[in-house]
């Protein structure tokens, strides 16, 4: 029996490869604006939530400026871009594997919940989760990956004994210690997260399978 009857994902670099089509529709953004980005858009951007990657991208925190620029970003990557996006190799087998085994499967991400459905949609995945929450689920946007996860925790009446968060970045690491979680970090993906940055208590999977063998056995 698995030890862990809920488990809990974060989405881009752990899931999903999601790098082109992200990067593509800030390049587009910025073109679109007339504004030449400070630093480069590359894989390293990927991950935090729009509003603060438009400002580290602008150099800006202009609110005005940083509106434009997520206009211009949503109206490409929700349209089109996002169709760009792929599932990292053997995480579709393993999603439905975790499924099939009776596992209550949830996201936690802080991609914004409309490109995030049209993704599960898309790649087929929307059955395998019963709960999908992002940081503006709600009318009053959550402040950070931890209060969203305590959210989930809260809302669903879930023991932290239950469940678990599987993440590919420092601060997913972070989320669930804040949440009283163990954490699996996932290295195929492209987080920020490395080996001097492991936690003692955090375990690592190099590859699915290993994460299925973590999750189904123990």
């Amino acid at each position: 029996m698995a030890r862990y009857q809920h488990i809990l994902f974060d989405l881009d670099g752990t899931l999903i490869d999601s790098a082109p089509a992200i990067l593509a529709s800030f390049r587009n953004a910025f073109a679109q604006s007339g504004i030449t980005p400070v630093r480069a858009i590359d894989e390293s951007i990927i991950g935090p939530p729009l509003t603060e990657t438009l400002q580290l991208l602008s150099g800006s925190q202009d609110p005005a400026l940083i509106a434009r620029l997520a206009d211009a970003f949503k109206a490409s990557y929700d349209s089109e871009g996002y169709k760009a996006t792929a599932a990292f190799d053997g995480v579709g087998a393993l999603l439905a594997e975790l499924a099939a085994a009776g596992l209550t499967l949830s996201i936690a991400t802080n991609k914004r919940i409309h490109p995030t459905r049209l993704i599960l949609e898309h790649l087929g995945w929307r059955d395998h989760f019963a709960h999908i929450y992002a940081l503006d689920l709600f009318p009053e946007r959550l402040p950070d990956k931890a209060t969203m996860i305590g959210r989930l925790l809260a809302d669903l009446a879930i023991p932290k004994d239950a469940a678990i968060y599987i993440g590919d970045r420092s601060e997913d690491g972070e989320s669930a210690d804040a949440n009283g979680l163990p954490f699996i970090a996932v290295t195929w993906g492209y987080g920020s997260l490395t080996a001097g940055e492991m936690r003692e208590e955090w375990r690592m999977a190099a590859r699915p399978e290993r994460l299925r063998e973590m999750l189904l056995v123990g």
